[in-house]
């Protein structure tokens, strides 16, 4: 067994000892994210189904394998082929000291999404119709000559698309049932929400992606704007959250829902506020940290959607 490149420690060195060189091509599908994919595409099952009934297992069969199609083989595939073009040397998201990439990670990556797309034909024809377009999009996104990924703006719009609104739509529809006009809003809020967070993921990486020459959607913009399009998209998120709890019938009765609703807009304000005016003198670290806390201020949105539509 060949040795690893880096001194790797815990869980990563127990990993190589196992299998050796073949944990490259699973740290690759960067298991450390797939928590949040499953959170997300899980928050669409419990809105739904109702949390209560997913706590009871209600139609467990269909939604638990379309989470485990959408995280593991859809989203972790669709991370492999972007890592087996980047090439990336330092840190990206979800993966410190990403290993060199195998010769065969493209081809593994692929492979898992097909093999994922073809089990997703035994799920509702709403599903696999949601992950065939992910998978279009995530070749685009991350293969030459396409290469949407590179080229600022078009990054954007797909990952709020494919990462914001249609993953939760993929967990409602695992479970079958057709999705509300409130369901609907809530998901493009989701899509706003994410194209907040979007280029917030980018601005550690300013540097290696301007020596790769990718255009990406936050390099153009630059540190200040970028910032500014986070407010304003988070801004846009919670008007259509609004606009979900109008349709709901939730005014004025429920003012406990729209006090959650409130306590995480307050979440993101309280992170993207002072990084906007501070961004200046922050480190690549420090903007790394700032990634952290907006996936913090997203679970507090999901736990205020679940709290409001889901119980």
């Amino acid at each position: 067994m060949t040795a690893p490149p880096r001194a790797d420690r815990g869980a990563r060195a127990l990993g190589y000892r196992l299998l050796g060189r073949r944990l490259d091509y699973l740290l690759h599908l960067r298991p450390a994210e797939w928590p949040i994919m499953a959170g997300h595409t899980l928050l669409g099952t419990v809105l739904a189904l109702g949390l209560p009934a997913v706590l009871r297992g209600e139609g467990l069969a269909g939604w638990a394998v379309g989470l485990v199609l959408w995280v593991a083989c859809l989203n972790g595939g669709t991370l492999a082929i972007n890592s087996a073009f980047d090439r990336d040397e330092g840190d990206v998201a979800y993966l410190r000291a990403p290993p060199p990439p195998p010769r065969r990670l493209f081809a593994f990556g692929l492979g898992l999404m097909v093999a994922g797309q073809v089990a997703a034909l035994a799920l509702p024809v709403t599903y696999a119709t949601l992950y065939a377009a992910c998978l279009g999009m995530s070749v685009l996104y991350s293969v030459p000559p396409f290469r949407l990924k590179a080229r600022a703006g078009l990054d954007w719009v797909i990952n709020l698309a494919g990462f914001g609104t249609l993953t939760p739509l993929a967990g409602w529809a695992a479970t079958g049932r057709p999705v509300t006009t409130p369901g609907l809003l809530l998901a493009l809020g989701f899509g706003a929400l994410f194209a907040a967070l979007y280029p917030l993921t980018q601005l550690y990486q300013f540097d290696e992606d301007r020596r790769r020459g990718d255009r990406t959607f936050a390099l153009v913009l630059g540190m200040r704007r970028s910032l500014s399009v986070a407010l304003a998209a988070t801004l846009v998120a919670f008007a259509l959250f609004g606009a979900a709890a109008a349709v709901a019938g939730w005014l004025p009765a429920h003012r406990w829902r729209i006090a959650a609703l409130g306590a995480a807009l307050l979440a993101w304000g309280g992170v993207l506020v002072p990084w906007r005016l501070r961004w200046a003198g922050m480190t690549p670290d420090q903007h790394q940290r700032g990634m952290h806390l907006a996936l913090g201020a997203w679970a507090v949105t999901d736990l205020a959607v679940v709290l409001g539509w889901g119980w």
